[in-house]
């Protein structure tokens, strides 16, 4: 499997909840059960995860070249094309502030784990899974283009990513 191409159109994206006994994933678990998101919500087209380690070398005194590299903050991004327009995807960017007005002064933003599938059409017994945990969105835009269909796009920041062959 570690050389096969696995094409973004072959990914779908599933949403859950990480840990619902926080804040923020009891407002993800609510919104999951109203509008029943534990099955597949959509494909995802042209997705991007970045992971980034701020990597600090160890200079020991007197030496030209680092001794150690010292891991240092590891930063989880990631963005995706194409998502649903609906409201549960207003509702997760939003959380309790797309009620007006907000239930509380302060309020939590869900965060959710996000599981892309990654299919090879070819092999339909193999597959590879991506999995982004502790996901809350950080950006979304809705255009709607002259004489085109509408597009919609999302960015997020994560905790943490993993990654697992089937």
């Amino acid at each position: 499997m570690a050389n096969d191409v696995l094409r973004a159109i072959d990914a779908v994206l599933v949403l859950g909840v990480e840990d619902s006994s926080t804040p923020e994933g009891q407002a993800a678990d609510a919104l999951v059960s109203q509008y029943d998101l534990s099955n597949v919500v959509g494909r995802l087209t042209n997705v991007s995860i970045a992971v980034s380690a701020d990597v600090q070398p160890f200079y020991e005194i007197g030496s030209r070249y680092p001794t150690h590299l010292r891991p240092g903050i590891v930063r989880v991004t990631g963005s995706a094309e194409r998502a649903h327009v609906n409201g549960a995807l207003l509702r997760l960017l939003l959380g309790d502030g797309a009620n007006s007005p907000p239930a509380a002064a302060n309020f939590v933003q869900p965060s959710f784990n996000l599981v892309s599938t990654l299919r090879d059409p070819n092999r339909p017994d193999q597959s590879a899974r991506v999995t982004v945990f502790g996901v809350r969105f950080d950006h979304w835009s809705y255009t709607i283009p002259s004489g085109s269909f509408v597009m919609e796009a999302v960015t997020f920041q994560a905790m943490r990513v993993s990654y697992e062959e089937a």
